[in-house]
């Protein structure tokens, strides 16, 4: 598949604008489904952390429900701490390439099981589901919107008049919380998220929301 360099330079330019100067770009060069590129920007005062962005997944339309049609295109995200390291070299080390892992891997999900991805959405981190590394007990992912200062210019963006790529952040969750979701609804579990200030940049010492405390009452 040939990947359009027009789309790719306005995704770029998208990301620049709305989250800030472009660090560098992770390219891939050979892959059996997609090629999916992380773009990454910097910290800055605003916001300071990494924001690692995907560019490839909107290139072939997702399979959408029936009335889903305007959400067939889409981009995924990660935050990162600043101390996190970047690097080609610190990625040969899965406790600092995990999140990159995760990205690609949810990149390409929809288009090698021909369904979507949306708000909301939880996917497990494999089949039993398992910790993405050794210093991260988190088993999957949850979509959510991203928390930029223009949240409706960010999510939104027209590459042509015909297609439209939106963006969504991915929260790093345990399995009690995968299974809370499952039972209550994704509303439920946000509010869960919300009670504790979870935000967008990944806590590998995140509490638990939904894990059980045996032994009291």
């Amino acid at each position: 598949m040939v990947r359009s360099a027009e789309n790719y330079e306005k995704i770029y330019n998208h990301v620049e604008q709305h989250i800030g100067p472009i660090a560098g770009v992770f390219r891939e060069i050979v892959s059996d489904v997609m090629a999916v590129d992380i773009i990454v920007a910097a910290p800055t005062s605003k916001r300071n952390y990494y924001t690692m962005v995907t560019y490839g997944m909107s290139e072939l339309p997702m399979t959408v429900p029936e009335g889903a049609e305007d959400y067939r295109y889409a981009e995924l995200m990660i935050c990162l701490p600043p101390t996190w390291k970047i690097s080609d070299e610190a990625f040969q080390d899965e406790r600092n390439y995990w999140p990159i892992r995760a990205l690609k891997t949810l990149a390409r999900f929809p288009h090698e099981y021909q369904t979507w991805l949306y708000m909301g959405h939880t996917l497990a981190n494999g089949q039993p589901a398992k910790p993405y590394s050794d210093n991260a007990g988190f088993q999957g992912m949850l979509l959510s919107f991203p928390d930029v200062e223009d949240k409706q210019g960010f999510f939104n963006l027209d590459l042509s008049s015909v297609k439209t790529v939106h963006f969504f952040n991915l929260v790093p969750i345990y399995q009690e919380e995968m299974d809370y979701k499952m039972k209550n609804g994704m509303e439920a579990l946000f509010a869960k998220l919300n009670k504790i200030g979870t935000d967008d940049v990944v806590n590998l010492k995140r509490k638990n929301t939904c894990k059980k405390v045996f032994g009291l009452f």
